[in-house]
């Protein structure tokens, strides 16, 4: 036994190895992606703090009824002097000393700076649609209201700019659009060149381009042709297209706000690193973050730790053995029994099993005693249930559920059973003018007026004739073995039992309410078809004579190719 459980500790030595690797990857990964949460976190807190500030005055001086009035009438010297000292106010407290105006109506752009180098000039000059240099004023007229960011990165100068473009708007028309920038060159600077090592932050757009990194010729090869331009994106470091998909469905779940960070290894340059993602909502950025694992945490700190526990399961692995196969293999093997026995839906081995020792074993096999009672009776319970469901859905499939009477299903049903080589009589009966109840009660009141009127029918026909929803406020009755003269008496009494009196409408109201019937008598071997033809025809005309009244189908009703009298 011992020299089987040596072997069997062998065999389970490479899968606890890989285990154990799968353990410190999957640390490594958590404290990786802590990291990167924290990293996103810090950059932040550190960036976007002055960044919030300087959108919240941008929206302050954007809701400014001073400027709203100046935009409303440009040319009242007064409202401009205003409208100039109000942003000549705000201007002193932007943290880049400027502002821009630009007026929809005339398209006048109004502009001042930090050195007040345009104090009583702050006109500059008139946006066109036709200068390509104007195209950002009309896209973001296409924008909301509110603030949107603009983050211009200029490569070669090394400058990152991001601009508050506010959207003015009264109800639906855009008065303008002002707003001011803050210069975060030395932020970003500061982010990606903190010596880490191991760790490589830069900062990408939505489509992956770099626009801060350690290494400025990732950012200089903007100034290239396009085709170089490709490679300087963040997925051009990526080996293989698996990961650079794998990115970015992180940088999609980031920026959907599903988590602050998310990270995961992948192949950079031939070597496996971690990959953390975050997202500066405001600036529609991503903080990618590349760490070398190895750089970082030496695995063979994890060596030791390995070693020992080897050592001490293979200690314990005899003795444990010795008593593992009678106390828990031989009671495992009869529960397994059991099993196999209730999987094939016999529970009388389970039922009949016991097991008294109190230890887990005893009580999983005693657990499983009662599942197998529960499970046996729920079984033959939902069996019980499932035959009474399947009745009422049958039921249900041939009512209509709002006035309990047959629905188009069930009628279809009725009729063909009603058939046999017997004349019927058939009447459609539509409620006049019934969209005016709803639009001038409400759909309550319509469905109100639908149950009464179903009710009424149903109170007016005799044992074996049938009424049925056809469809809206249609209605179609069948009449057994009816004749010209009972088939007008049925639809006359159906009438005057709608008409007669008013329905009582929720809320206390009544409406008087008047019914349309075409009506025809069927001949054996009919199809419900061609019945419901001649009596829609009919019914078409008794409403183009002017509602409330009952045509039968006969010659003069029978369209196109129809020759039956009634």
């Amino acid at each position: 036994m011992l020299i089987l459980v040596l072997l069997g500790f062998a065999a389970v030595a490479v899968p606890a190895y890989a285990a154990f690797n799968w353990i410190v990857a999957s640390t490594v990964v958590q404290l990786g992606t802590l990291f990167a949460e924290k990293q996103v976190l810090y950059d932040r807190h550190r960036g976007l703090e002055a960044l919030m500030r300087e959108v919240s005055l941008a929206e302050a001086l954007a809701g400014s009824q001073s400027i709203r009035d100046w935009a409303n009438d440009e040319s009242n010297e007064n409202l401009k002097r205003r409208g100039i000292a109000e942003l000549e106010h705000f201007r002193q407290s932007f943290a880049d000393k400027s502002y821009f105006f630009v007026i929809d109506a005339s398209g006048n752009y109004y502009f001042n700076d930090a050195a007040n180098a345009y104090a009583g000039s702050q006109f500059r000059y008139t946006v066109n649609p036709d200068n390509p240099r104007d195209a950002w004023y009309y896209a973001t007229v296409q924008l909301g209201e509110g603030c949107h960011l603009n983050v211009d990165n200029d490569a070669n100068l090394r400058v990152t700019k991001v601009w508050m473009n506010c959207v003015i708007r009264e109800g639906r028309r855009v008065l303008g659009i002002l707003g001011t920038g803050i210069d975060l060159t030395s932020f970003i600077q500061e982010v990606v060149n903190v010596p880490q090592v191991g760790v490589t932050s830069m900062f990408v757009d939505r489509q992956g381009a770099v626009q801060a990194h350690r290494d400025q010729d990732m950012v200089d090869l903007r100034s290239l042709t396009a085709e170089m331009s490709a490679k300087r994106t963040v997925y051009s470091m990526l080996d293989n297209a698996g990961d650079r998909a794998a990115l970015q469905a992180l940088m999609d779940e980031v920026a959907a706000g599903d988590a602050v960070a998310k990270s995961r290894f992948m192949t950079v340059s031939g070597r496996q690193m971690l990959v953390g993602v975050g997202y500066l909502d405001r600036l529609g950025w991503f903080n990618v973050t590349l760490m070398d694992v190895d750089a970082i945490i030496d695995r063979r700190l994890f060596l030791p730790i390995g070693l020992l526990l080897a050592a001490m399961m293979g200690l314990t692995a005899a003795i444990l053995m010795l008593v593992f196969n009678r106390q828990v293999l031989d009671r495992l093997k009869r529960l397994e029994g059991v099993v196999r026995s209730a999987r094939q839906g016999d529970y009388g081995p389970a039922l009949s099993m016991g097991d008294a020792r109190q230890d887990e074993v005893g009580r999983l096999s005693a657990a499983f005693t009662e599942m197998a009672v529960s499970v046996a009776d729920h079984t033959r319970l939902l069996e019980a249930r499932v035959r009474e469901r399947t009745e009422a859905l049958e039921t249900l499939a041939f009512r209509d559920a709002q006035t309990g009477i047959a629905n188009r299903r069930g009628f279809v049903a009725a009729y063909a059973d009603a058939m046999a080589g017997q004349r019927h009589g058939l009447l459609l009966v539509d409620i006049d003018h019934f969209k005016s109840v709803n639009d001038n009660f409400g759909h309550a009141a319509g469905d109100a007026v639908i149950i009464e009127v179903a009710r009424r029918i149903v109170d007016c026909l005799g044992q074996g004739n049938i009424c049925a929803r056809w469809g809206g406020d249609e209605f179609i009755v069948l009449l057994q073995h009816s004749a010209p003269n009972l088939l007008r008496a049925a639809a006359a009494g159906i009438m005057a039992a709608i008409s007669d009196r008013p329905v009582q409408l929720p809320g206390g109201g009544q409406a008087m309410v008047t019914i349309s019937v075409g009506a025809c008598l069927t001949e054996p071997g009919d199809t419900i078809e061609t019945v419901t033809e001649m009596a829609d025809a009919a019914l078409y005309m008794a409403k183009g004579e002017g509602r409330n009244r009952v045509v039968v189908f006969g010659p003069e009703v029978a369209p196109a190719g129809e020759s039956r009298t009634a």
